[in-house]
């Protein structure tokens, strides 16, 4: 794989970072901004309607911008809502600040995935998708555990701060590793929104909101739920955490390559699966070691989910998915602002701290009946993904841009 891929990864770890380590911080949050839980998950959809604000809007703006001079605008984008958020006031200026962060958030990955998949071969695309999203993953296992516990610490604002430095680093590995990747000329916002308007993209759009809200409604309230019915001590959030990140990592690990293989029954695999582990969640907690093991198995199957989504979207919006990629993101944050509202209302509903995982297997189920409803309409063969091969490329372009061939203009002296 390019070396260029690690400049996303380490760019997706930032954003995976501040994107779910308020899941471990809201109790802290809470008490020290003297609200509840179930209202500081606010500051969890707060980040989620940044990123579905952002990504069309973000994506739309920068459409004519060469792809590594967006990146790194996105990026400074990210770093500053960090900073607006460690320095917030109150909960109000935090939940601006939130906002602020998940602005660029589906624009960056949208970019981010066309990039990957035009630096490696074809039949590749998929596990170059992955790789990105593995900085995702990690996230989940290094970095959302280790900010949690500085965060307990320390105070939450200190781990905004670190954010903010990760996102600095990241906006370096991108000056130095990303190879300049012109738009091209025939790339349009015109093209790029009837793209948008594909009918299997915007099922796959909807797929992606209610299959993913189910695992948002669990992750959202995890650090809660660990205490709370598990039964484990506040020092175990952080262990709880990395498990379920553990799990992720594991999840796009599978992915990439069963995509490539065979998209469709991957996705509704994993879907299928989803929702059996969901329902079954509530029951485990009684016993901890069967709730550690299902909080793997939760991030496994969530995440699993995630690249033969991006994929379907992209194949389908051919030689334009840009938007259609960042607004695939949007849609997993809708996902999470649903998941974790969901979710809250379970909770103050007085149904249980595990209530959200049936709530989550019902939206999942939602999910899986759509993505098998677009199977059966996708009966145009041109419209079909070739077994064992990822269509997508290039945006606007029919081939493949090879690692050679874009490595020539990765100087310094080639701009961004």
């Amino acid at each position: 794989m390019p070396l260029a891929l690690f400049a996303l990864a380490v760019s997706a770890f930032g954003i995976g970072t501040t994107e779910f380590v308020m899941m471990g911080l809201l109790p802290n949050v809470a008490d020290d901004l003297g609200t509840s839980v179930p209202t500081a998950g606010y500051l969890v959809s707060a980040y989620a309607i940044g990123v579905v604000i952002g990504a069309p809007l973000l994506t739309a703006l920068g459409s004519r911008i060469p792809r590594k001079r967006m990146l790194l605008l996105l990026m400074a984008l990210f770093v500053v809502g960090n900073l607006a958020s460690a320095l917030a006031p109150g909960f109000g200026w935090l939940i601006a600040g939130r906002v602020l962060a998940g602005l660029p958030h589906g624009a960056f990955f949208g970019v981010g995935a066309v990039v990957a998949a035009r630096l490696v071969a074809d039949g590749r695309q998929a596990r170059a998708v992955a790789t990105m999203f593995l900085g995702l993953t990690v996230a989940n296992i290094v970095g959302v555990p280790a900010a949690t516990l500085l965060g307990q610490h320390l105070g939450w604002r200190a781990t905004f701060l670190v954010v903010t430095v990760i996102g600095l680093v990241a906006m370096a590995a991108l000056a130095r590793l990303i190879p300049y990747v012109p738009v091209d000329a025939h790339q349009s916002l015109g093209r790029e929104v009837r793209a948008l308007g594909n009918r299997q993209v915007l099922l796959g759009l909807l797929t992606a909101v209610f299959g993913f809200a189910g695992v948002f409604a669990v992750y959202s309230y995890l650090a809660s739920m660990t205490t709370e019915a598990m039964g484990f001590g506040e020092s175990s959030v952080t262990l709880v955490l990395a498990l379920f990140g553990i799990g992720m990592t594991l999840g796009a690990l599978i992915a990439g390559p069963l995509t490539d293989r065979a998209l469709r029954p991957t996705l509704y695999g994993s879907l299928a699966v989803l929702t059996l582990v969901l329902a079954v969640f509530p029951f485990t907690v009684h016993n901890q070691a069967a709730a550690l093991v299902a909080v793997v198995v939760l991030g496994a199957v969530g995440f699993t989910t995630t690249t033969p989504l991006q994929m379907l979207v992209m194949n389908h919006a051919h030689d334009a998915p840009t938007l259609a990629s960042a607004s695939n993101h949007a849609a997993f944050n809708l996902a999470n602002a649903g998941g974790a509202w969901l979710g809250g209302v379970a909770i103050a509903a007085g149904w249980g701290w595990t209530s959200p995982a049936l709530v989550g297997a019902v939206l999942t189920v939602v999910g899986l009946a759509i993505a098998v409803t677009a199977g059966v309409l996708d009966r145009t063969p041109s419209d079909r993904t070739p077994k064992g091969a990822s269509r997508i490329v290039a945006t606007g372009s029919p081939r493949t841009h090879t690692e050679e061939e874009l490595s020539l203009s990765s100087s310094p002296a080639s701009g961004s």
